[in-house]
């Protein structure tokens, strides 16, 4: 008799189902023309500003420090986005409730793999792409005047980093728990501007995003207290797990 044969044992890569999540929904976020809209606004933009501030010195000889330009342009690159990115996230789950059930969950993907993957895609699209315009705005600006520090420019450009995690994580926590992606973007803004507004009347020595916003021109020249961002920057990242969690918590034990 022919003895059997001797098959190996397969291995289970118990990850691979968050991974297809990740890409599926990376590549679906760079298609979408939210996410096109939002990253050719900024650049127009950026590109209009940089040749306002060269018109106003060459025609009127107005001279502008390049801190200036690269924090107005890091600034209103984070509150011109918000709208964009909170459309851009609201809907990252909640968008495909209806065929979420058949189409993703009936495959052995868990919910926690499911809304990891959603969140972490949304994370490295969004947060990658704004880094990437960053390092650029920053390099950029060394041309204009050397009034900037590297590592200052840097500390500023992980700062708003940092806050604009924050608004990503809510969003995608908001899709998991909202019904309708109308909804939860409603929900979203209140909770935004609410949070935003109860920071602002915190004492001055705790870490508030309009504050650090406000600093923008004396961090890109170097001039900044490391300890008070460090904190605003573990607070952000903090928060965005806590958020994160619930979120995730709250999806595992939903109907979809």
């Amino acid at each position: 008799m022919d003895a059997p044969a001797v098959t190996k044992p397969v291995r289970i890569n118990r990850w691979l189902p968050y991974w297809a999540v990740f890409q599926a929904d990376l590549r679906q976020t760079l298609r979408s023309w939210v996410y096109r809209f939002w990253v050719l606004v900024s650049m127009l933009a950026a590109l209009g500003y940089l040749l306002y501030r060269v018109g106003v010195l060459r025609e009127a000889g107005i001279f502008q420090s390049a801190s200036t330009f690269l924090s107005d342009l890091l600034r209103w690159t984070l509150l011109g986005s918000v709208t964009l990115i909170v459309v851009l996230t609201a809907g990252a789950i909640s968008s495909e409730r209806g065929t979420m059930a058949d189409s993703v969950l009936s495959r052995g993907i868990s919910r926690y793999q499911y809304f990891l993957g959603k969140w972490h895609a949304r994370l490295v699209t969004v947060l990658g792409t704004f880094l990437a315009m960053g390092v650029v705005a920053i390099v950029g600006s060394f041309f204009l005047h050397p009034d900037l520090s590297l590592l200052g420019s840097l500390v500023a450009l992980l700062t708003v980093a940092a806050l604009l995690a924050t608004v990503i994580t809510c969003g995608v926590t908001v899709s998991a728990i909202a019904n309708s992606t109308l909804f939860g973007m409603a929900v979203l803004w209140m909770l935004l501007y609410g949070s935003a507004f109860a920071m602002s009347l915190l004492p001055a020595d705790f870490p508030s995003p309009d504050r650090a916003l406000n600093n923008l021109p004396q961090i890109v020249r170097g001039y900044y207290d490391g300890h008070l961002l460090l904190r605003l920057i573990g607070w952000s990242m903090l928060t965005s797990c806590a958020v994160a969690l619930v979120g995730m918590v709250y999806f595992s034990r939903r109907d979809v």
